[in-house]
């Protein structure tokens, strides 16, 4: 299946894509915060599970 110029990207898995046409500025504003919440909270999981399995390493390489 070719991609053209005016097709949207596929989301990633497990991300729905909401319908922005009919949202207020307000709205997507409120949006973007409620996004960057979410990248923030996956990005302290990252960082614990790479500070978890840097401790594991440690200790079974020792």
């Amino acid at each position: 299946m070719a991609i053209f110029d005016d097709e949207e990207p596929a989301p990633p898995k497990g991300l729905a894509p909401r319908d922005l046409e009919p949202m207020s500025i307000d709205a997507l504003e409120a949006y973007i915060g409620e996004l960057q919440a979410e990248i923030e909270r996956v990005t302290a999981k990252i960082e614990a599970k790479r500070a978890a399995r840097g401790a594991a390493d440690g200790f079974f390489k020792t």
